[in-house]
């Protein structure tokens, strides 16, 4: 089973959740959700994976997420567009294996679907 983990290198959780598969092992595929940003249909998966509302996948301390006047209350069409248009917004790290995901935080949450 390929894994896959949406990182961002500049995050020490990321970076620890990343450590933190290595060291059993485990080269996920990584994908720098910065540089390479998930499409909104590959959001709906992650979200139906991770198995949370799109609110939950937003990082509400971004400044973006105040500019945008996002709130769990919007309906996930608007969020999940509002991830793709400024991933900084996306909860990170997030692994993906299979039908299934996390999300590290803390990064041993990532080895329930392990």
């Amino acid at each position: 089973m390929t894994v896959t983990l949406l990182h961002n290198p500049r995050c020490s959780k990321s970076r620890q959740t990343l450590a933190l598969l290595q060291s059993r092992g485990l080269e996920p595929v990584i994908i720098e959700y910065l540089k390479t940003p998930p499409d909104a249909d590959q959001l709906k998966r992650i979200i139906a994976a991770v198995g949370v509302s799109a609110h939950d996948l937003v990082r509400t301390g971004e400044a973006e997420y105040k500019a945008l006047e996002l709130s769990p209350e919007l309906p996930e069409s608007v969020l999940i567009d509002a991830m793709v248009r400024q991933p900084r917004l996306i909860q990170r790290p997030i692994l993906i294996a299979g039908d299934r995901a996390r999300i590290g935080r803390p990064p041993e949450a990532v080895l329930e679907i392990l």
